[in-house]
């Protein structure tokens, strides 16, 4: 089966995962991509196939005669989209010879611009994938399986000598769940890849620290009339609060390796109001600096109104991969050259995210991350050409096969 028909069948299932829910998967509708695949994996020859009981779907290939003593090697996908945005009803569109210009969304009528996403210049000539402007399109990560699978199936085909091959599909990676439940041991690989990344070439290999920050805010409400020296509104105490944080460590005002608090939730009124702010810094240093300001600042609202206004929940997420692979950069020289030869410009960046990845190299499995050759993702921009899957095929083949 051909990459694209196999990424287009996936798009279609609603797999989106639910960041309020406390069970694994945290949507029972991921199971039904877990399904497809399980039975999928079964035909091209893949052994031991099966979904566990947390929704990850293993799977193994046995090495070739004369290869069973080299490093067994694994390539790990995400089944669910992100719940940033609509992941129902995803109804691509497809562009043969797309002219490198600007793509009306027919959905919507948005249009996805070289403007606002100059990489699509880079994809003239090029069969491009697009949603229709009404959902995100999921080549996050439903490339990466479909990349997968066709190489696994192209591999097997092929007679190609291979040492032993570990493929894993897991749920809630977009909620920070991805790993929860993986069993690092029962996968048997002694190094992988997530496949997991963006443009054509991206090799990475370097990630966030990260950590969530719920600050919940107690007010005092009485009558406005006769408040004074009485009201504490918590709605008016977490724009203080907020306010003793860098007004420039902000996304929108960051790159490359420079960390920021993102403000993503905030609700509340006089008596009560919370605020959720995501950490980030490539720097455990400054990572756990970025904490500490968090902290301080709460110590001083709560010190400025004389009791405890102010609860401060921090959580960390994960930790950047690039500590833990520093004793495995073969993995990145490996990914390299097989980047290369499969006709790509591999290149190097430090990733403004994560990855399942992050937490599995923590959990003593190396694993940097390849690219999908999608763009834009999590929103209904999103987009990805028919050739640059084939060629991230190309270059996951020629791991399994070449590179180890």
């Amino acid at each position: 089966m051909h990459v694209s028909e196999r990424f287009l069948k996936y798009v279609s299932v609603y797999t989106t995962s639910d960041p309020d829910a406390s069970c694994a998967p945290s949507s029972a509708r991921q199971l039904d991509l877990a399904r497809l695949l399980e039975e999928e994996m079964k035909g091209i020859g893949l052994e031991g196939v099966h979904v566990d009981e947390f929704g990850i779907v293993y799977g193994w290939l046995s090495a070739t005669p004369g290869h069973e003593d080299d490093p067994a090697l694994g390539f790990i996908a995400h089944m669910d989209t992100a719940p940033d945005y609509c992941g129902e009803n995803v109804r691509p569109q497809i562009i043969p010879d797309y002219d490198g210009g600007d793509v009306l969304l027919a959905g919507s009528g948005d249009m996805l611009t070289v403007s606002a996403f100059p990489t699509l210049s880079a994809l003239k000539g090029m069969t491009l994938i697009t949603t229709d402007g009404t959902t995100l399109l999921g080549a996050d990560d439903k490339a990466g399986i479909a990349e997968i699978l066709t190489a696994c199936e192209s591999v097997i085909a092929s007679g190609a000598p291979h040492g032993k091959i570990c493929i894993a599909f897991t749920p809630d990676e977009e909620i920070g769940a991805g790993v929860d439940h993986f069993d690092v041991e029962k996968f048997g690989a002694d190094c992988a890849y997530t496949v997991d990344g963006g443009v054509e070439g991206e090799i990475a290999y370097e990630t966030f620290n990260a950590a969530s920050a719920s600050v919940e805010f107690s007010g005092l409400s009485v009558h406005p009339g006769s408040s004074k020296d009485t009201m504490i509104n918590a709605a008016l105490v977490a724009m203080e609060y907020n306010a003793l944080l860098p007004g420039g460590d902000i996304p929108r005002l960051t790159e490359g390796y420079e960390g920021f608090f993102h403000l993503h939730g905030m609700k509340g009124d006089c008596e009560h109001a919370v605020i959720e702010y995501i950490v980030r810094d490539h720097d455990r240093a400054m990572f756990e600096c970025r904490k500490k300001m968090l902290a301080h600042a709460a110590k001083t609202i709560n010190e400025r109104y004389g009791c405890e206004v102010v609860k401060l929940t921090v959580k960390d997420s994960y930790y950047n991969m690039a500590e833990k692979l520093a004793d495995h950069m073969y993995l990145i020289e490996n990914a390299k050259a097989a980047c290369a030869k499969a006709g790509m410009t591999p290149f190097t960046e430090p990733v403004r995210g994560g990855t399942d990845g992050c937490r599995l190299s923590y959990m003593g499995l190396p694993t940097p991350n390849l690219c999908t050759g999608g763009c834009a993702f999590h929103g209904r921009y999103e987009h990805i050409a028919v050739e640059s899957m084939e060629r991230c095929t190309r270059m996951i083949e020629l791991l399994m096969t070449e590179m180890r």
